[in-house]
C-alpha cells in the first residue's frame, strides 16, 4: 500500500506571513477562498505547478529555492519511531 506524501510547508506559511502579514490576505491575492488556502497548506489538495512559479513570484522565491518550499515532505512520528528502533 502507497503511503501519502505529506509536504512540510511551514516554511512557504512563514514567508507568506513575512510577506502578505496573514494566510488570507494571501489567499484574496491569488482568488482563492480562506479555505481553499487552509486546503492547499494543510495538504488537503494539491498545488498545480502554474500556482506554484505564481507564488514564487508574489513571494519573491528564487527557482533554486522552490524544493526547500515546497517540496520538503515531512517525516511521520510512526516513521521516526522506526527509525529509532
Amino acid at each position: 500500500m502507497c503511503e501519502k506524501i505529506i509536504f512540510d510547508y511551514s516554511k512557504l506559511k512563514g514567508r507568506i506571513v513575512e510577506k502578505f502579514k496573514t494566510q488570507g490576505n494571501f489567499a484574496s491575492i491569488n482568488q482563492l477562498s480562506d479555505r481553499s488556502m487552509s486546503l492547499k497548506l494543510n495538504n488537503g489538495i494539491g498545488l498545480s505547478q502554474d500556482e506554484i512559479l505564481k507564488w514564487c513570484k508574489l513571494l519573491d522565491i528564487e527557482t533554486a529555492e522552490i524544493p526547500v518550499y515546497f517540496f520538503k515532505q515531512k517525516v511521520s512520528k510512526l516513521k521516526q519511531n522506526k527509525e529509532k528502533t
